[in-house]
């Protein structure tokens, strides 16, 4: 079949082109069709090498005969016979002059290189070397040769074609298999299987020609097939020698090898040298490392091999396995010991290797790892041990069954202990029942888990000392989370920036990573300008650590989405949403499913999808119930379903909402929010505005300004009923000051008044161009994106400046002093200065801020503190 990829790369203008592969790679095969489809064959000189060729004569007379059957070479290479005394090295003398008047250009091919003996190489590398530009070179080998080539790279006078060249292409593969009459649903697992070796592909096709199920054949296809066994045997195992191939079988168990292990698998040495020798010979060996230590076999060879293994030597399986299992455990590879300890039929030692590494692999975020080794135990197994039992539970609060993690997590305290690993098995149920309180929103059983759980690691008898620090950072984080979901947003602040700080000190990126999402949502539900921010800095780390799909990952998108949505950027939210729905399972974190429950029917309701809002704050409404303790969205949640049925005209459902509410939770802000709006759809003004009082005067407080800018707008609406104008322009002006700064917006498409709006506009007020957006959204136009961060209020002044790009430092306020050599209540009066100028209140969020204004180029002359941080 034809390959124009490979065939222009032959054409190409290089005096010498190696072709290196492997056997089966299609080497020759190539070089026929080139010669065929670029009309050279009259130009080009073939030359077989024979297996194991030693006689430079014979080579010689082909490479004479093979010029002299070109159209120029038959002219000007002259005839030569054997005899006795024929000279290689006057061969190659005679040709060069022969060919010293060649004006067209000619091809000399020869295959199978690597087969000629060390003197007919350093004769044809004088050829080479000192041919006329004309003649040029096509070499295949299956590996590498010494033609002393240097020189011609670095020119670029050679042309390399290697074996990740010549590998197919999916589209090849099915091309291939069409020629051979055969069709594959797909053809991408195959040759992910076969690694796009040609003779494999070949043979699959030759095996798949009339088969009744084609595509399962083409799934189950490995190097144990007969005709592949049959070929690599022939054409690599059994040209090795017998202290090779015995390193080839016993390694064969691994996925990858290096020198130390190889040698305690042969219980020789050399093992490196060994391997490095296979992979330069393209003997199916591939290096893994620039350093070239560690290696892999191909797919296939590597079935073969084992298979072969089990043939000849059945008894030793098991024995290589619990050695590998040894090596990896005490080289730091616990997945790679744990798995050879399960091939080796060792369930204790294997339970004993996941138990003791589960904490480390979970804190790294290894989740699908574990659920992968997990499933290599037999079930009985992880019933019966506590330790693996916890384990269990731990993977099925990952994979989201919060019952299934509750079940195990019973079996493993009915369980019996390991003798002498007590504190091993109380230490993971301690790291389980954090983690499913967590999960369930349960904030006193996470505060007394973690605290347990600090106090277990800080013992002295500790089961893993090293996890102090670790450990102390989770229950951090896993506590803020839950305060997060209780409303208690300052006590979640405090402890989610402690456990994220020491996250990144300690070096546990995934637990950095969820700690910055619980933070943005802890922001956002305070409107913080550094809820985004902090969602995009857990997106990177997400995104680098291949996290995306973690349920985590699935709360920074519904930040995000939530973000977009009450600015009204409906269209950019919908896909942040969806992500959000896509990766968050209402059975694993069902606070975070209530708050995208919510935040989509928030989306439908701010489009005017009444209904679809109803049912999504419907479903909110019933995780809620999932719930150990109140969250911080059901009060939310519940005035949006409020509202809800006030646009559905359902107002006596509305009213029987709020009255089967607790006294506390109907006198919140939210859902004084709500009652005001089903007392306006019940005309009746005055109670509407009696019911946001409390709010509007900031003795009932409510969750940031978008709820604060909703509470205004309906006073507003309320004032304008009882045509109360000055009134009602405040009312408005007041929604607009706080919807301003962020671009609030959808509360305007909650409670649509383009009327009262309009006359606003008339009126003095600070605002029309966010009226005149707002009533361009309620006619259908989308609304526009903004346009960049806001300018600080005012300009910063010079030391102003330097006093912030030390702010990303570690420094304190007195190491900063000391730095700009000015007192420490200077740098305090300048701080002051700097946040009211950049509309912020902490530094964190300063920051962020001077960031987003590109106000953050280094300092010209950072001290070493500034420097390290």
């Amino acid at each position: 079949m034809s390959r124009p990829r490979l065939v222009e790369r032959l054409a190409a203008p290089a005096r010498v082109t190696v072709v290196s592969a492997p056997p089966g790679s299609g080497k020759t095969v190539l070089l026929r069709s080139w010669i065929g489809q670029a009309g050279v064959a009259e130009r080009a000189g073939w030359v077989p090498v024979g297996r194991g060729e030693r006689d430079p004569q014979r080579f010689w007379l082909s490479v004479t005969g093979a010029l002299r059957q070109t159209g120029p070479g038959s002219v000007l290479v002259q005839p030569l016979t054997a005899a006795p005394d024929l000279d290689g090295w006057a061969v190659a003398e005679r040709l060069l002059a022969d060919l010293a008047r060649l004006d067209e250009r000619v091809w000399l091919v020869v295959d199978d290189v690597h087969e000629l003996g060390p003197e007919a190489l350093r004769q044809l590398e004088l050829l080479v070397l000192r041919a006329p530009p004309g003649l040029r070179f096509v070499l295949a080998a299956r590996h590498d040769v010494r033609l002393g080539l240097h020189r011609l790279r670095l020119e670029g006078e050679l042309a390399e074609i290697r074996e990740p060249d010549l590998r197919f292409t999916v589209a090849e593969a099915a091309e291939l298999f069409d020629a051979a009459g055969v069709q594959l649903p797909d053809a991408a697992p195959l040759v992910e299987r076969t690694e796009g070796w040609a003779a494999g592909l070949r043979l699959a096709a030759l095996a798949a020609a009339g088969h009744p199920d084609p595509g399962r054949l083409a799934a189950e296809f490995s190097g144990t097939e007969r005709t592949v066994a049959e070929y690599l045997l022939a054409e690599v195992l059994d040209r090795q020698g017998e202290p090779v191939r015995l390193l080839l079988l016993r390694t064969s168990i691994v996925e990858r090898v290096n020198g130390e292990l190889a040698d305690l698998l042969t219980g020789s040495s050399g093992g490196e040298r060994v391997l490095q020798d296979l992979e330069e010979a393209n003997a199916f060996v591939v290096g893994l490392d620039p350093s070239r230590s560690w290696f892999r076999y191909h797919h296939l060879f590597a079935d073969l091999l084992q298979l072969e293994l089990r043939r000849t030597a059945p008894e030793e399986v098991a024995a290589l396995h619990q050695a590998a299992s040894a090596w990896f455990a005490a080289h730091g590879y616990p997945a790679e010991a744990i798995r050879h300890a399960q091939a080796a039929g060792d369930w204790a030692l294997a339970a004993r290797l996941l138990a003791d590494h589960w904490p480390g692999l979970y804190l790294d975020g290894q989740v699908a790892a574990v659920h992968e080794l997990l499933a290599g135990f037999p079930a009985g197994v992880r019933a019966a041990d506590a330790e693996l039992a916890a384990v269990s539970a731990g993977d099925e609060l990952a994979s989201g069954s919060l019952e299934a993690a509750e079940r195990y997590l019973g079996l493993a305290e009915r369980a019996p202990i390991s003798d002498g690993r007590p504190g091993q098995a109380q230490l993971l149920l301690g790291i389980v029942r954090l983690l499913l309180a967590r999960q369930r929103g349960n904030r006193s059983a996470v505060a007394g888990e973690a605290r347990r759980l600090q106090a277990m690691a800080e013992a002295p008898e500790a089961a893993q000392p090293g996890l102090g620090q670790d450990l102390s950072a989770l229950a951090l984080i896993s506590l803020g989370n839950a305060e997060f979901w209780a409303a208690r947003s300052e006590e979640a602040e405090r402890h989610l920036e402690q456990g994220i700080a020491l996250a990144r000190r300690i070096g546990r990126p995934y637990l950095e990573f969820t700690g910055l999402v619980y933070e943005a949502n802890n922001e956002f539900f305070r409107w913080s300008a550094l809820a985004v921010e902090h969602s995009r800095q857990a997106a990177e780390l997400a995104e680098r650590h291949g996290w995306a799909d973690e349920p985590a990952a699935g709360l920074a998108s519904l930040t995000v989405g939530g973000v977009l949505t009450w600015q009204g950027r409906l269209e950019e939210a919908e896909p942040w949403i969806q992500r959000a729905e896509r990766t968050v399972r209402a059975e694993a974190e069902p606070s975070g499913a209530l708050g995208i429950r919510m935040a989509r029917g928030l989306l439908e309701l701010a489009r005017g999808r009444d209904a679809d809002a109803l049912a999504a704050f419907q479903a909110a409404e019933r995780l809620a119930g999932c719930l150990a303790e109140p969250s911080v969205g059901v009060l939310a949640n519940r005035s949006f379903l409020v509202q809800t049925l006030v646009r559905l005209g359902e107002t006596e459902r509305a009213e029987q909402a709020l009255a089967a509410l607790a006294d506390q939770d109907r006198d919140s802000g939210q859902m004084r929010i709500g009652l005001a709006s089903l007392r306006l759809a019940q005309d009746t003004p005055h109670e509407a505005i009696a019911a946001l009082a409390p709010v509007l005067d900031g003795s009932t407080p409510v969750p940031g300004p978008a709820w604060l800018a909703q509470a205004f707008l309906l006073e507003a609406i309320a004032r304008d009923a009882l045509g109360d104008p000055a009134a009602t322009g405040h009312a408005v002006e007041h929604a607009l000051d706080l919807a301003e700064p962020d671009g609030l917006l959808t509360m305007f498409l909650l409670h649509r008044v383009p009327g009262l709006l309009e006359r606003h506009a008339r009126q003095r007020t600070a605002h029309a161009a966010l009226i005149a957006e707002i009533l361009g959204q309620l006619a259908g136009q989308a609304p526009t994106p903004p346009a960049g961060p806001r300018p600080p209020l005012e300009a910063l002044s010079d030391s102003e400046i330097r006093v912030l790009r030390f702010l990303p430092t570690n420094l304190t306020g007195p190491e900063i002093a000391a730095e700009l050599y000015v007192s420490h209540n200077t740098i305090r009066t300048h701080l002051r200065h700097l946040y009211a100028k950049l509309g912020t209140h902490r530094r964190a969020e300063a920051v962020a801020r001077a960031r987003a204004l590109g106000l953050l180029a280094p300092s010209p002359h950072p001290g070493p503190a500034a420097r390290a941080g």
